[in-house]
């Protein structure tokens, strides 16, 4: 079980509490391998109550460290199967879905899978559903994203469930997009023209505090039924909050001058292009920045007491945020979502490419490393340790990808040495892992989340071998129209160089004893 900071869900004030037979309630928590929700689930193990979570991939819900301790239904939201299946016998559904990252008709996929969600909570008797959403303020337009939540908590309160509407605003947390934005625009920028919402009031709460409103929101009475905002106690402008975490970090404080031509699509650009971010991410980020998102009362006061020593301030939170990106002990990121809301189909077995183009550049070399050593570099690749050929070739396709609105090379990894299925590494996704050890072959898989005409995936394997291992690295692309044949062709002459170099230099690095 991972490791919990505070909240643990051991509190006296988040435990759960025995149905009248004195059995364990049931928690099932959709969204449970996003930012919030992999970090609920290990609390609300810890609080003694028994999760199920329902997840589109089963096999990386596994990969978590709670993955073996949660009863786990295959499907999503708006499967009304797959749902009805999994609020069978639950007590507390958290709703931590939301199309962040969706295309055109992302509101309606929002309000469709609500409905099947409070047709099916209801029709099994669930006793509270328990959904976070976002702060916003009751008299001015909202953004289409900031719309759509709000959408989905009146379709949930309108279910017939007693349901809770915790309406948070911008939250602060060791790999949060959000923080995110914030660190990375700090980072790069000594002067930062910024856009005029940067003067806007907001109230950010960090995301600790958010878990103990959602384990505190489990025990509330049934009788209540309605939406509250919950934040913490700094209300700051967002340059405010740029200079509190560059004091933090050890910054000077940036200059930061209020330009009214900067829309929310310009911006939105311009933080692509000097954050992890992708633009896709990024456009509803700043969009929810438009209004000033301040809690209009504390209600919450009276259905959740706030924690002993009272919420986290806001430098606090950056402090902890920092500490935890030090220490290695990042539990979930934003990265965590496959870029576009949905993973792609995974890379079809070989005897199933008959009738299709594909291209693939395959290399194998023999090593003297034994292929433990040999699997600690695969494993070990991208983020800070790179990727072994050529950096500046990985650096420009990494800009290139920004330019076009991609996620770059800048997402990194979350622990630098060991991967889980459904993790990004850079401009990757995590599909496969297979660690075979001493006698059996290891194979990671990757597949392409740059903006690419076509499907594509690299694929990394350690081989047991006579002399010690052998080192077998395979690129498959999948193009898409013409415009794909041409992409091919055209970076040809440079996987020569830079797939070469790679499968060099990882043997190497193997034989010189490991990730470095």
């Amino acid at each position: 079980m991972t490791d919990l900071t505070a909240p643990t869900g051991r509190e006296p004030a988040l435990v759960a509490l025995p149905r009248p037979d004195g059995s364990a309630p049931r928690a099932l928590v959709l969204g449970a391998t996003g930012y919030v929700g992999g970090r609920l689930v290990p609390r609300l193990l810890s609080a003694g109550y028994r999760v199920r979570i329902l997840a589109r991939d089963a096999e990386r819900a596994r990969q978590f460290p709670w993955g073996a301790d949660v009863d786990i239904v295959e499907g999503d939201a708006q499967d009304a199967s797959a749902v009805g299946t999994a609020t069978d016998d639950v007590d507390v559904l958290y709703y931590l879905v939301h199309s962040m990252g969706g295309g055109r008709d992302f509101d309606a996929v929002d309000q469709r899978a609500a409905r099947t969600v409070g047709t099916a909570a209801r029709r099994s008797g669930v006793s509270r559903i328990v959904y976070l959403g976002g702060l916003h303020p009751d008299d001015a337009r909202l953004s289409p994203h900031l719309q759509s939540r709000v959408e989905v908590g009146r379709i949930l309160l309108e279910s017939g469930v007693p349901t809770i509407v915790l309406q948070a605003g911008v939250i602060i947390g060791s790999g949060s997009a959000s923080f995110e934005m914030i660190r990375h625009l700090t980072d790069v920028l000594p002067y930062m023209p910024a856009p005029k919402w940067v003067r806007n009031f907001i109230q950010p709460i960090a995301v600790r505090d958010v878990l103990y409103y959602l384990l505190g929101a489990a025990r509330v009475t049934e009788r209540v039924s309605r939406a509250v905002d919950i934040g913490g106690p700094d209300v700051l402008r967002y340059g405010q909050m740029m200079n509190g975490y560059a004091v933090e970090a050890g910054l000077k404080q940036r200059p930061i001058a209020s330009l009214p031509v900067l829309t929310p699509r310009l911006a939105s650009h311009w933080v692509n292009l000097v954050t992890p971010i992708p633009r896709a991410i990024a456009r509803p980020l700043v969009e929810s920045l438009q209004n000033e998102c301040v809690m209009k009362n504390h209600d919450i006061d009276e259905l959740v007491p706030p924690p002993e020593g009272g919420l986290t301030r806001y430098r606090a939170a950056v402090r902890l945020a920092l500490r935890s990106e030090t220490d290695k002990r990042i539990e979930t990121s934003w990265a965590d979502d496959p870029v576009g809301g949905a993973p792609s189909d995974p890379l079809p077995a070989d005897p199933d490419w008959a009738g299709r183009t594909v291209f693939t550049d395959t290399r194998e070399l023999v090593s003297s490393a034994s292929p433990e050593q040999l699997w600690a570099v695969i494993e070990g690749i991208g983020g800070e340790r790179g990727w072994y050929s050529w950096p500046l070739a990985w650096w420009a396709r990494g800009v290139l990808d920004k330019l076009v609105g991609g996620v770059g090379l800048t997402r990194g990894r979350r622990n630098p040495d060991r991967l889980l299925v459904g993790d990004a590494v850079d401009f990757w996704r995590v599909e496969r892992i297979d660690r075979g050890g001493h006698s059996e072959p290891s194979l990671l898989r990757l597949r392409a989340e740059m903006k690419v005409p076509g499907l594509a995936w690299l694929e990394l394997s350690a081989i047991p071998d006579a002399a010690g291992s052998r080192y077998k690295q395979r690129a498959v692309f999948f193009p898409q129209g013409l415009a794909g044949r041409l992409y091919w062709l055209a970076v040809l002459p440079l996987h020569g160089i830079i797939f070469a170099g790679m499968a060099r230099e990882i043997s190497a690095a193997a034989e010189r004893g490991g990730a470095g």
